[in-house]
């Protein structure tokens, strides 16, 4: 599977390291009869990039920048290299390479010369046909060639066949526009008028020629100081009106959306009034203001801050993922992806194209490169059913005629894959669709690349990924049909506050990324592939090194969450068999625990641990000792009340997670001074509490149902507040966790309502309390689950108040609970810290001018990670603001 609809199973995979190694797979596949199908980054969206012979990934060893040229404003890249990749390199001489998808950060170079991408720059700088040089390719049976400009180098045949061919280049692909990317819309390139560009005129076929092993591509000067003008309309087809009448001002971009596509920024007022809005990237401010002044918007924005344009260019670039979702939280799919029509046409077309959508009882959100008039759309096709199925085929076979009709390309810029070239006869003539056989032919006579692509196509509804899933699925089915496949998971940029995925950052491998773990459960549940279902050992090797972390919760455009599906796998794979020690150890974490406080036996542990590492775990490290007086034996102490508030105080319930409990119980007893001082009444539950965490996270979900049942038991009759959960991963527990594995008890709900963070308390309950001024810079790390589920902007106003200056780290800490104590995980756990967090640090401390920066860190296991692994301290927030609070008297201290 790739980005599309689409699934064929292959018959292996080879990862080449060099040319030589490509010439002999394909020498190999040739002698064999096995096809072959070249393979990037896996973000091909129409099905170009699934196979059933061999396929070649080319991202695992072929991805390196050769050389950058930056007076000749050339770069020769491999075609594995990620695009970021190759930007990063050449800005620093103030390049870019122009065609920019909006998968930047994982598309490869091979794969953008085999759809010839574009993206939002291209109304400036052209497609990926139009910024290469040179290409080394290798075809079918091992013969390589070196492309360029004229015949020299091009395989046997394909002159004499364009010669022969001259009248139907010349009429069958007359009037072209710049996104007339279907078939192999590029062929007229080959033309002599126009240079015998056999490099240009390969790019676009789709894997299905040969093998790119090389290129030469060109460079472009990036802007010094763009300034992005956001125009904002009365609708959609008013911004496409427009679209077309901005092109004289020489934009870098002109790209288009709509309120359905992003009706949250257009609710928070990040984006001018208006139903739809143009983004227009200008050189310089003087360019944006006169193209405002020109412009017939009703409103607009000039953003000349790079954080700022980067932030509104999220949103777009996002949008892939935003838009398969419909209002209704339903699925859209891809399939029409990337029409494109003359831009004076675009706003008819995106008329005629809504109608046809509600005569076909569909829904899409139309958004795209409106300047060159490509239009991006995932639409809510039933993909399962027959009658949804045919729907689906009648609908494009219509929409195909209409994308005709206004004289346009039925792909603009991700191909055709499967999903269209059955339809390419509508929008060439036949004897252009026979020149594109015989064009094939000649680089390919025996048909082995990539086959059913193009040329004698597969049709647009056979293959699709969603009849190998059992009907019926369950929930699980449901969230592995919904990972899309954008791969945006793949990403190996660091920085900023996300977090999917530490594990693939951590180890490269297709297999640890979001995507790699959805598909391999989705082989289990359509049970060809993967025969052993829920006992399956190559699942459970995939899962191993996921960490729970939830980042793909929140950072995956569709909301993938791949810790809730590991809890279920791990809760039948280990099903009536006995477990590994450290799901009991780990996994029960809470029992031991309550056990070793009521024994009183903490001390003795501790020695005991520090000598001989419990059986299960990993020696790499070692256990976090337990506190002597666990924290709710501390409250007792203070006669279980909390210090008298006056009338009309608000009463909140602090939860006694297992961490603040027993490991960390001074961070609890920060929380108290600090919701006092605040004026907040606290009480803390009577008896023992659980969110069932540990239970989760190791798949023992029959013990977690129990262990929450029995918790919501116990807390039945208290009087109804909200609960203040000073450790994230408890609180995430709670408040979404809680209510999936018990749907059907109200009291679940209820308490998932009542969860607040510590910040969060404090700024719904306490509004007008001060907290104390620390003035000092912060460093650490937002922890994962809140980053994912709840949210840090009460912590980030808290901190602001309190003069705590700076920004988080994103990414993981990689302890992730249990996780980093596992055996097998150490190098990963590091690998992770050492991504983000523990530089962070270093680099706060040297910024620092006095006593160094405090840090922070309110998950126990990101301050545990930072111990063990950086001499550094970290501590909650809780107990940088009760540092901050005057000094107890006697009788208050702990």
């Amino acid at each position: 599977m790739d980005a599309s609809n689409y699934r064929r199973v292959p018959a292996g995979v080879v990862a080449p390291r060099d040319a030589g190694d490509v010439a002999a797979a394909l020498r190999i596949c040739a002698d064999a009869g096995f096809p072959v199908v070249p393979r990037g980054g896996g973000t091909s969206i129409a099905g170009q990039a699934t196979g059933v012979g061999v396929v070649l990934d080319l991202t695992r060893h072929m991805n390196a920048l050769v050389s950058v040229d930056p007076v000749a404003r050339t770069a020769v890249v491999q075609p594995g290299l990620v695009l970021d990749r190759l930007r990063d390199a050449v800005r620093p001489y103030g390049l870019a390479f122009g065609p920019d998808p909006s998968t930047h950060a994982r598309c490869t170079l091979g794969g953008m010369i085999g759809n010839n991408a574009c993206g939002a720059h291209s109304v400036a700088w052209g497609t990926t046909a139009d910024n290469v040089t040179e290409l080394a390719v290798t075809a079918y049976g091992g013969s390589s060639y070196r492309l360029g400009t004229g015949w020299a180098g091009a395989p046997e045949g394909l002159r004499e066949l364009v010669a022969g061919n001259l009248a139907v280049l010349r009429t069958g692909l007359a009037g072209g526009f710049s996104r007339r990317i279907s078939g192999y819309g590029g062929l007229d390139a080959l033309l002599p008028e126009r240079g015998v560009g056999v490099a240009r005129a390969f790019c676009g076929s789709e894997g299905t020629l040969g093998v790119v092993t090389e290129a030469v591509v060109r460079l472009v000067e990036a802007p010094r100081a763009p300034v992005l003008a956001v125009l904002g309309y009365a609708d959609e087809s008013s911004a496409a009106d427009a679209a077309a009448g901005l092109l004289g001002a020489g934009p870098l971009t002109v790209e288009g959306m709509a309120r359905d596509l992003v009706p949250g920024a257009a609710a928070a007022g990040a984006l001018p009034r208006g139903d739809a809005w143009l983004f227009v990237e200008m050189r310089d401010e003087g360019a944006a203001r006169s193209l405002v002044r020109g412009a017939d918007a009703a409103h607009s924005l000039l953003v000349t801050d790079p954080a700022g344009q980067r932030a509104l260019w999220r949103i777009r670039e996002d949008a892939a993922g935003t838009a398969t979702r419909t209002p209704d939280g339903g699925m859209a799919w891809p399939g029409w992806e990337d029409c494109a029509v003359p831009p004076a046409r675009l706003g008819a077309y995106l008329r005629e194209f809504r109608a046809l959508l509600a005569a076909h009882g569909l829904r899409g959100t139309p958004y795209g490169h409106f300047g060159e008039g490509c239009v991006h759309v995932r639409i809510d096709f039933d993909l399962v059913t027959p009658a949804g199925i045919a729907r689906f085929r009648s609908f494009s076979g219509e929409l195909a005629d209409l994308v005709v009709s206004h004289g346009g390309s039925l792909s603009g810029e991700h191909g055709d894959g499967q999903a269209r070239a059955e339809l390419l006869p509508r929008m060439y003539g036949p004897e252009v669709i026979a020149l594109f056989g015989a064009y094939k032919d000649v680089w390919d006579p025996a048909g082995g690349m990539n086959p059913g692509m193009l040329v004698r196509p597969a049709r647009l509804d056979e293959n699709l990924r969603f009849a190998a899933l059992p009907p019926g699925g369950g929930e699980l089915s449901h969230g592995v049909a919904r990972c899309v496949g954008v791969a945006k998971c793949r990403t190996t940029e660091v920085g900023g506050p996300g977090v999917m995925c530490p594990s693939y950052r951590a180890t490269g491998e297709e297999l640890h990324s979001t995507r790699g773990r959805a598909r391999l459960l989705h082989e289990m549940l359509a049970g060809e592939v993967v025969t052993d279902g829920w006992r399956s050992r190559e699942v459970a090797e995939a899962l191993d090194l996921c960490l729970s972390c939830k980042g793909c919760r929140s950072d995956c455009p569709v909301g993938v969450d791949m810790a809730a599906y590991k809890a279920e796998f791990l809760h039948h794979h280990w099903s009536g068999r006995i477990r590994p020690p450290a799901h009991y150890l780990l996994g029960g974490l809470p029992r031991l625990l309550r056990t070793v406080a009521l024994l009183r036996a903490a001390a003795p542990l501790n020695a005991a641990a520090r000598r001989l590492p419990p059986p299960g775990l990993t020696r790499d490290r070692p256990l976090p000792p337990l506190a002597r007086t666990p924290f709710t034996r501390w409250w007792r102490s203070r006669a279980g009340e909390s210090r008298p508030q006056g009338p009309g105080a608000t009463a909140v319930t602090l939860w006694p997670d297992t961490f603040t409990e027993y490991l960390s119980p001074h961070t609890g007893r920060a929380a108290v001074r600090v919701l006092e001082a605040a004026g907040l009444e606290v009480t803390v539950p009577r008896g023992p509490v659980c969110c069932g965490l540990t239970y989760v996270s190791t798949g023992r979900l029959d013990r977690a149902r129990t262990v929450l049942r029995r918790t919501l038991t116990r807390l039945e009759g208290a009087p109804d507040r909200p609960v203040v959960v000073l450790e994230p991963s408890c609180a995430a527990a709670l408040r979404t966790d809680l209510p999936a594995l018990l749907p059907d008890d109200p009291r679940a709900h209820r308490l998932a309502a009542a969860v607040r963070t510590f910040a969060e308390a404090l700024e719904q309950y306490a509004p007008h309390w001060r907290p104390p001024r620390l003035d000092r810079p912060v460093a650490g790390q937002t922890h994962c689950h809140q980053h994912a589920v709840l949210g840090d902007a009460a912590d980030r106003r808290l901190r602001e108040r309190a003069g705590l200056t700076g920004e988080l780290s994103g990414g993981c800490c990689g302890l992730a609970g249990n996780f980093g104590f596992e055996p097998g995980h150490h190098a990963v756990s590091v690998a992770c810290a050492r991504e983000q967090l523990l530089p962070s640090l270093d680099a706060a401390r040297d910024a620092a001018r006095d006593s160094g920066p405090a840090i922070l860190a309110d998950g126990f296991s990101c301050r545990t990670q930072i111990a063990q692994l950086s001499p550094y301290r970290a501590h909650h927030l809780a107990e940088l603001l009760a540092d901050g609070l005057p000094i107890e008297g006697p009788a208050d201290s702990p």
